[in-house]
């Protein structure tokens, strides 16, 4: 399973953790969508998860990875690290055995967590999410994937949002980037985050939009939410935000699953709707009903947060959330 190329740096790592050479069990660890080569292993009976990097490019840097996952699992954010090494783009840590998680719960527990990660000392910053939108945004529309009538009130409407949103790098905060269900592990008594790959210091915003996705399913659930993560209930203008935050998350998610789904190619402009509804979709995700390992899945998810976004983008809150973000 451990590429030739790797065996003898994966042995030194066993040697430096463990006092050993060999492990004694291996199974390759497939969800997710990570490029990384992610194994359980269990070493003198007890288990942890190694981890290969294989990315080359500036999210595949080890040594802005491996520094803030070491600095997650310090504040107890992340499970421990028993190994690292930058040069090899090693890491072994505790293997965490995921439970399942109740939305419920999960809103409040998360809420926190966030809190906690984005109190840490800063992370190195390579973007914030508004330019991540951007870029995605710019590669859907030279990839011509759906024809220009399909998509004019969304983007019309969208650059209402960049226009107003905030981008002031002295509010950025460290942030984990990739808070998928794969990502999120919850051992039955405390949650745990992990795949570090895409950590950097970002909008606070960008991480509570996704999780939002899973677990704020209403106005009340979005108060709750909010209060947990800030301590306090939040303002009119910290909603407001929020709000858009999850326009620009939705924009992302719409573009990239489009352009990972269709290969950057155009696709049939009459293709099938999503069967599900966003909320249906995300819950879906959250229990593992649903994978988006497939191109056809992909598409699907695309489309439910084009539909989502679209809806919001004509309802009083959107524009109320634009004048409120604007005046502040």
């Amino acid at each position: 399973m451990i590429p030739e190329i790797k065996r003898n740096a994966v042995k030194q790592a066993l040697q430096a953790a463990f006092g050993v050479s060999e492990f004694e069990d291996i199974r390759e660890m497939t969800t997710g969508l990570t490029s990384a080569l992610v194994f359980r292993i269990v070493v003198k009976g007890n288990p942890y998860l190694l981890r290969i990097i294989t990315r080359t490019d500036a999210m595949g840097d080890p040594t802005r990875q491996f520094a803030c996952m070491k600095a997650a699992a310090d504040a107890g954010i992340a499970p421990r690290v028993w190994y690292s090494d930058v040069q090899d783009r090693i890491s072994i840590t505790d293997f965490v055995e995921a439970r399942p998680f109740p939305v419920e719960e999960a809103r409040t527990r998360l809420a926190e967590l966030l809190h906690e990660l984005h109190s840490l000392p800063p992370f190195p910053r390579i973007m914030n999410f508004q330019e991540a939108a951007d870029g995605f945004l710019r590669k859907f529309q030279e990839a011509k994937i759906l024809p220009e009538s399909m998509t004019e009130e969304l983007f019309k409407q969208y650059g209402r949002v960049t226009a107003v949103y905030p981008r002031d790098d002295r509010d950025l905060v460290s942030c984990h980037n990739d808070l998928k269900p794969e990502n999120i592990l919850f051992d039955g008594e405390r949650a745990w985050l992990v795949d570090w790959e895409a950590a950097f210091l970002n909008d606070r915003y960008a991480d509570l939009a996704v999780v939002a996705n899973f677990v704020v399913k209403s106005d009340e659930d979005e108060a709750d939410f909010l209060r947990s993560y800030f301590g306090e209930a939040a303002n009119e203008y910290r909603h407001a935000r929020f709000y858009l935050a999850r326009q620009t998350a939705h924009m992302s998610y719409f573009t990239v699953f489009m352009l990972f789904g269709a290969k950057g190619t155009p696709v049939d402009a009459n293709m099938k709707k999503p069967y599900l509804s966003f909320r249906e979709f995300h819950d879906r995700i959250w229990t593992g009903e649903i994978s988006l390992a497939d191109d056809e899945a992909k598409l699907q998810y695309a489309l439910v947060h084009m539909e989502q976004l679209l809806l919001n983008m004509r309802t009083k809150r959107f524009e109320a959330a634009l004048n409120t973000v604007s005046d502040y």
